[in-house]
């Protein structure tokens, strides 16, 4: 008996592999340090379903056109490898103008002006029918591959489904 407390106490290897499948449990309310070893059954983890999304859509906006087409057609390239099916792919006829008009001078001459004119072009792609765990791949290998000088923004069209207050209607 006392060769099994020193054992316990001295050995931590073996008691963390012991006291991770057994229980000790005391036999009486004695304050006695050995208990009666049980054999614990693990709980079987719970199923957790995927997210399916209907569509997904890529808003990219930058200040290089050609960088802009150059990344579009890698995002199609990445999906059509991937498996994923891109829907649509296009830009706006015309950029976005910013203007900002400034005076040359701080204090005085205000027919100097100076106009600055900042432009924004886009381009969107569609995909549509993705699983969650594909969508977050895709989403993470094209976002780690984003050039310089352009954002994305992403929308996602989740199914879910039907509540259970509502029902299909009987015909």
């Amino acid at each position: 008996m006392n060769a099994i407390r020193s054992l316990w106490r001295s050995a931590p290897v073996i008691r963390s592999a012991v006291a991770s499948n057994y229980t000790f449990r005391p036999l009486s309310s004695a304050p006695a340090t050995v208990g009666s070893v049980q054999k614990v059954e693990p709980v079987p983890p719970t199923v957790e379903l995927d997210k399916l999304y209907k569509r997904v859509e890529l808003e990219m906006r930058g200040i290089d056109p050609a960088v802009l087409l150059s990344y579009s057609w890698f995002c199609v390239a990445a999906a059509s490898h991937l498996g994923i099916e891109v829907t649509k792919s296009w830009a706006l006829r015309k950029a976005e103008k910013e203007r900002h008009t400034l005076l040359r001078s701080v204090h005085i001459y205000k027919k100097h002006r100076v106009q600055y004119e900042i432009r924004t072009y886009f381009r969107f792609v569609h995909l549509q029918r993705l699983t969650g765990s594909t969508c977050d791949t895709y989403l993470e290998y094209i976002e780690r591959n984003l050039p310089e000088g352009c954002a994305l923004k992403v929308t996602k069209v989740e199914c879910q489904p039907l509540p259970e207050h509502i029902t299909p209607p009987t015909e």
